[in-house]
C-alpha cells in the first residue's frame, strides 16, 4: 500500500508539472516567439520596395509554410490580438507564434474564405476571450501594402473537429463558387479543452493602403 501510494503521489506531481507547462510555460515561450515573428514581418516590410502613394493595393501570394505575412488586430481582444502575427499553415509550431492561416483558403482580400486559427488556452492564448466578440465587431488584417477590414456577422460555438466545412470557400456549401470576400476565425472550445470548435465569420467591408492613415479603430500610438 505504501508503494502504491508513492506511485500515485509521483503521478500527481507529474500531472501538476504537465499542467504548469501547458498553461503557464507555453504562454511564456509563445509570447517571446510572437514578438520575434512580429519583428520579422515588420522588418521584411521595411526592407521591401515602398508602395507608391495612391497606388492600387497589391494582392499577396501564398507564402512558404511557416512564414509570417500579416498582422491581426481585434479591438475587443486588444490585450492579446493587437499586431498578432499571421503565419502560413496551422501546425503546432506555427500556432505557437501567433495565428495560423489555413493554407488552402483565400489570402486576405481575395474572393472566397480567408480562414485563420489560434489557441484559446496555452501558447499565449490569443483567442482566450473569443466568447467576448459580438456581431458587428471589426477585425483588421494588415499586410505590407494594405489594410483589410472585416466585420463579424455570426458565430457557432458548438462545432466539432470534424466540421471542416467552416473553412470552405463558401462555409457550409461545399463545391459552391464564392461571390464574397469572407473571414473565418476558429479556435478550440471549451477554453481549457479541445473537444469542440468555435468559429466566427465575417465579410470584408473596406480596404486601404498602409502608406496612408490607418482605418478607423486603429490607433498608431497603441
Amino acid at each position: 500500500m505504501r508503494g502504491f501510494g508513492e506511485v500515485l503521489t509521483t503521478l500527481g506531481v507529474l500531472l501538476l508539472l504537465m499542467c504548469a507547462y501547458q498553461l503557464w510555460w507555453t504562454n511564456v515561450t509563445s509570447a517571446a516567439a510572437i514578438t520575434v515573428a512580429r519583428d520579422e514581418i515588420t522588418r521584411g516590410w521595411r526592407d521591401a520596395v515602398p508602395q507608391p502613394s495612391g497606388s492600387t493595393p497589391v494582392a499577396i501570394t501564398p507564402p512558404v509554410l511557416g512564414t509570417g505575412f500579416a498582422l491581426l488586430y481585434i479591438p475587443r481582444l486588444h490585450d492579446k490580438v493587437w499586431g498578432l502575427p499571421i503565419l502560413q499553415g496551422t501546425s503546432k509550431p506555427v500556432l505557437s507564434q501567433g495565428a495560423g492561416h489555413y493554407a488552402d483558403t483565400a489570402m486576405p482580400g481575395q474572393l472566397g474564405n480567408f480562414a485563420i486559427a489560434a489557441h484559446r488556452s496555452s501558447h499565449d492564448e490569443p483567442f482566450a476571450h473569443i466568447d467576448d466578440l459580438v456581431v458587428g465587431d471589426k477585425v483588421y488584417v494588415e499586410t505590407q501594402t494594405t489594410w483589410y477590414v472585416y466585420t463579424l456577422t455570426h458565430d457557432d460555438p458548438s462545432l466539432t473537429p470534424n466540421d471542416i466545412w467552416v473553412v470552405d470557400p463558401v462555409p457550409g456549401k461545399t463545391g459552391v463558387m464564392p461571390t464574397e470576400k469572407l473571414l473565418t476565425m476558429t479556435t478550440c472550445t471549451p477554453r481549457y479543452g479541445s473537444t469542440g470548435r468555435w468559429a466566427w465569420w465575417g465579410t470584408l467591408t473596406s480596404t486601404g493602403p498602409t502608406n496612408q492613415a490607418p482605418p478607423d479603430g486603429i490607433d498608431p500610438a497603441t
